[in-house]
């Protein structure tokens, strides 16, 4: 989920502990799958492989499990499913824009899935184009804070293409173009600065403030798509202040 970037850093922490742990450990070797299909078995010549790798032992699923993912994808072991990217447009709660990514072997059951999860939680589906122009491409590289102040993080992908650093309290969200991903998580590895993730994602142009109410809404919206197997992303333009974060959590 990304939406409100605090939001994604508490559900990040939440979902590693979680009882959701195998549908996580599912979604991230799906994507291992899918970018060793794409791009080839060897990370360093693949980077979102690299990526999804690192992304996967972040969130300690299992080297031989990490291992069969790319193994299949690249057709050298046999069980690898047909996998499809397919993005839904629709709108959440208080008009909140939502963007659901789908990775998926069946396209009926992804579209179904996805139908009844926003239909049931006030949401509606919406046409190709009619939210997407809401949402830029950019890449988004989540880096503990650890013992680095912003300027360490900040000198390190400014020259590599990094557009700003921001503070989401217990790390720091570099965000660069899509395209300057890779040169920006390479400038922080060539510095010796650890991240827990680095991927391309849509974020919002512009973010529709929420309430307390709102927010539980847009919450409970979120946690029945990504409940589906076929839903790999959910990114939406709400955002939720610290006090109303703080209400919703306890």
């Amino acid at each position: 989920m990304s939406g409100h970037s605090k939001w994604a850093t508490t559900k990040h922490k939440k979902a590693v502990i979680d009882a959701k742990r195998g549908k996580l450990f599912a979604k991230l070797i799906k994507n291992i799958e899918v970018a060793a299909r794409t791009g080839g078995a060897d990370p360093d010549g693949n980077p979102t492989l690299f990526d999804a790798i690192q992304k996967a032992k972040k969130s300690s699923v299992p080297n031989k499990n990490i291992d069969s993912a790319v193994k299949r994808g690249a057709g050298l072991e046999a069980g690898g499913a047909d996998y499809q990217t397919i993005m839904y447009e629709g709108y959440g709660p208080n008009g909140v824009a939502v963007l659901i990514e789908c990775l998926t072997d069946n396209r009926n059951r992804a579209a179904s899935d996805v139908r009844v999860a926003m239909t049931r939680n006030g949401g509606s589906m919406a046409d190709p184009g009619s939210v997407s122009y809401l949402f830029n491409r950019k890449g988004v590289v989540i880096v503990p804070k650890g013992e680095l102040s912003e300027d360490d993080v900040l000198g390190a992908v400014l020259d590599a293409g990094a557009e700003e650093v921001n503070d989401l309290g217990e790390s720091y969200e570099v965000i660069s173009e899509a395209t300057d991903l890779v040169p920006v998580r390479s400038a922080l590895q060539e510095a010796g600065i650890d991240y827990d993730s680095a991927d391309a994602n849509f974020l919002p142009t512009m973010q529709v403030e929420l309430d307390e109410e709102g927010a539980r809404k847009i919450f409970k919206m979120i946690d029945a798509l990504e409940d589906s197997d076929d839903v790999q992303n959910v990114f939406a333009n709400f955002d939720v202040s610290d006090e109303v974060m703080e209400k919703v959590d306890a």
